[in-house]
């Protein structure tokens, strides 16, 4: 079995209503998730990419949160409508959504 190029961790993490740091549930990550494989698969880069519902990412603060792998780049506060930019300029075309990334040192080893 082929391995995949990138992974795609979307933050489907679920807390209580009134927590105060939220969840990416509240905040559309299914939609996302199935946005990416939906989007995914309709280019044929399901076989090299890959797109993953996962736990909390500790990065509550920054909204909805993914992060893609290898390039451990995190983005936050993602909508529906950003997974094509996504997709069209970072998982195609190599180049990070800048107004989307979580710049903060601990999500960001190299800077």
């Amino acid at each position: 079995m082929a391995r995949f190029d990138k992974h795609i961790f979307i933050c489907q993490n679920k807390r209580e209503p009134d927590h105060p740091r939220g969840c990416c549930m509240e905040k559309g990550s299914a939609e996302i998730t199935e946005q990416f494989k939906k989007r995914l698969k309709e280019l044929g880069l399901n076989s090299k990419i890959r797109a993953n519902s996962s736990g909390c990412l500790d990065a509550c603060e920054f909204g909805q949160t993914i992060v893609v792998y290898p390039e451990q780049v995190w983005y936050g506060a993602i909508t529906k409508d950003d997974v094509e930019e996504i997709i069209q300029s970072h998982l195609i075309n190599g180049k990070p959504v800048e107004r989307l990334l979580i710049k903060e040192k601990r999500f960001c080893p190299d800077e």
